[in-house]
C-alpha cells in the first residue's frame, strides 16, 4: 500500500513540475512576442521624429527666407522715411532683447564637464546632471556681470527658458542635452570671468565637486536665435484692458 502511495505522490509531483515548466515556457514565448510590439512602436516613433524634424527644418528655412525679405522691405522703407527708420531700429533692438535674432560679439566661453570615469565599465554617473543648478548659477552670475546674450550647448537662454533634469539628461528649452556643457556669453569678458571665478564662487564650487571647468575670453562669439515659441498665457499689456 505504501508503495502505491509513493507512486501516486511521484506521479502528482511529475505532473506539477511539467505543468510549471509549460507555464514558464508559455510566459517566455509571450514575452518574446510581446517584445516585438515596443520595438515596432520605437521604430514608429523614430520615423515620426524624423518627419517632424524635417518639417521643422523646412519651416525654419522658410521663416528665414521671409525674415530676409521683410528686412529688405524695412531697409528700403527706412531709407525713405525717418520715422519708419526709427521704428525699424526699435523693432530690431526688441528682437535682440527677446533673443529672436542671431547675434555675435566679444565675450566668454565656459565649458563644464564630468571627470573621467575612475573605473572602466563602471556605471556612468553625471555629477553635473544631478547638480544642474550649477548651470543656473553660472547663467545668473553672467547676467549680473553684464552678459547681453547667453546660450548653453547652442540653446539660447531667454526669459521663458527652463533648465530641468529629465532622467540622466538636462533639458534646456524642452530639449535634452548632455555634457560637456558649453556656455557662450556675449558681454564684457573680463568682468564676467571675474564674476564666476572669484574665490569661493560658482566655478570653485563646481571644481570642489570634481567637475572640470574652463573659461576662455574670445573676441568673437556667435549665439543663435531662440527657435521656440513664446506664448503668454496670463500676462497681457495694461493698455489692452
Amino acid at each position: 500500500m505504501a508503495k502505491y502511495k509513493g507512486i501516486a505522490v511521484a506521479a502528482v509531483l511529475t505532473f506539477l513540475i511539467g505543468f510549471i515548466i509549460s507555464i514558464q515556457i508559455s510566459t517566455t514565448e509571450g514575452d518574446d512576442q510581446g517584445a516585438l510590439v515596443p520595438l515596432a512602436k520605437i521604430k514608429g516613433y523614430e520615423a515620426q521624429l524624423k518627419e517632424a524634424t524635417e518639417e521643422k527644418e523646412a519651416a525654419l528655412s522658410r521663416l528665414g527666407e521671409l525674415e530676409d525679405r521683410m528686412a529688405e522691405i524695412e531697409k528700403s522703407k527706412a531709407g525713405e522715411n525717418s520715422s519708419v527708420k526709427s521704428m525699424v531700429e526699435e523693432n530690431e533692438k526688441n528682437k535682440m532683447l527677446a533673443g529672436l535674432v542671431d547675434v555675435y560679439g566679444p565675450g566668454l566661453v565656459v565649458e563644464i564637464k564630468d571627470p573621467p570615469a575612475k573605473v572602466e565599465g563602471a556605471e556612468d554617473f553625471s555629477i553635473i546632471a544631478y547638480n544642474y543648478e550649477y548651470l543656473l548659477n553660472v547663467v545668473n552670475k553672467l547676467k549680473e556681470a553684464g552678459a547681453e546674450a547667453i546660450s548653453i550647448n547652442g540653446e539660447r537662454i531667454v526669459q521663458t527658458t527652463e533648465i530641468s533634469l529629465a532622467g540622466d539628461n538636462i533639458n534646456i528649452n524642452g530639449k535634452a542635452t548632455a555634457q560637456p556643457y558649453t556656455i557662450n556669453a556675449i558681454g564684457p569678458g573680463d568682468t564676467m570671468d571675474a564674476a564666476i571665478t572669484i574665490r569661493a564662487g560658482v566655478v570653485e564650487t563646481m571644481k570642489n565637486q570634481g567637475l572640470i571647468v574652463t573659461t576662455k575670453k574670445k573676441d568673437r562669439i556667435e549665439i543663435p536665435r531662440y527657435t521656440g515659441v513664446i506664448n503668454f498665457k496670463y500676462a497681457k499689456p495694461v493698455k489692452d484692458e
